[in-house]
């Protein structure tokens, strides 16, 4: 059994429409599922992908209206590392981002910045050999797009505490990096040490990291992190794919998520995004939750409208 690498990773936003101009707008990702936190339907939960919604890909957001800035702390995922095809595509993203007002720094292969409301990214030249995940972008070429995701960048005071369950889940490596790697796709955690204040959960920074699993082996994963010591949820149907989440030794949260059913169940492959979508257990609720929700837009729909 070996994970699929990176299958989604979930952060938080004080607002809704900022956090979609951003992602699809500069960034140039696909808004391919606008739904609700489950846990919290009042809310929003944004999923941004590739023009597939693939996982491997998928950057999703609460949104806490109003909610205070966070900072990333010791047993939490500090930085978003996606991967570009080349040096060039850096230079696009160092240019693109002084267009719009974000400050960035290139050295070598990696380009680093943060989006409005923190939140840190990476955007590395990575020759993973794994296939592309690219959304379409009327001013992106797609030799430039960002094509998914390389790693998660983590703080941890003790990360040798998480070796073993890592290892009992198939991650491979030491040293504070470890790849999780299947037949299709791989993915990497990397522990940094911790800086020295207490992080706070808030707008721009980082929920949660999930890997992925073939739906086959879901249950055997849960009964992995059980061996590797770690507290597993039940599995949890998400309708858009099933769920366990347990905290690593280091304190991050991590999620086995499985591939599929995926973000076609209810929308078509060329609507993705547009309209709110409930799973069908939360549908009842569609009245309250519409009057409780801001409209959001992409500036894929605007564009077409």
């Amino acid at each position: 059994m070996k994970l699929e690498g990176i299958h989604h990773i979930t952060a938080i936003t004080a607002d809704a429409q900022d956090n979609v101009d951003f992602y699809a707008g500069v960034l140039g990702l696909r808004l391919v599922k606008k739904t609700v936190n489950q846990d919290d339907p009042t809310v929003y939960h944004l999923f941004f992908a590739d023009e597939e919604g693939s996982a491997g890909a998928d950057l999703t957001f609460f949104e806490f209206p109003g909610a205070p800035l966070g900072r990333a702390g010791d047993g939490m995922v500090h930085t978003v590392v996606w991967r570009v095809a080349s040096r060039e595509a850096l230079e696009f993203w160092q240019r693109r981002l002084a267009d719009h007002g974000i400050e960035s720094r290139h050295e070598g292969d990696s380009l680093g910045f943060a989006d409005p409301e923190g939140l840190a990214h990476e955007l590395v030249v990575a020759a993973s050999g794994d296939r592309p995940l690219v959304a379409r972008h009327p001013e992106i070429a797609p030799e430039h797009a960002l094509q998914g995701f390389e790693a998660v960048r983590a703080h941890s005071s003790a990360p040798t505490a998480s070796e073993g369950l890592l290892e009992e889940l198939g991650f491979e490596g030491g040293d504070g990096s470890w790849e999780a790697r299947g037949d299709e796709r791989g993915g990497w955690i990397h522990y940094d040490p911790p800086p020295g204040v207490r992080g706070l959960q808030g707008a721009g920074t980082v929920h949660h990291v999930a890997w992925a699993s073939t739906p086959e082996q879901h249950d055997a994963w849960r009964a992995k992190v059980l061996a590797g010591g770690g507290r597993p949820t039940p599995v949890i149907d998400r309708f858009y794919f099933r769920s366990i989440y347990f905290r690593e030794p280091s304190g991050v949260l991590f999620e086995i998520a499985t591939l599929g059913p995926g973000f076609g169940v209810d929308e078509p492959a060329d609507h993705l995004g547009e309209k709110l979508s409930l799973p069908p257990a939360f549908e009842h609720l569609r009245e309250q939750v519409e009057a409780n929700l801001k409209p959001v837009s992409s500036p894929r729909q605007r564009t077409a409208g």
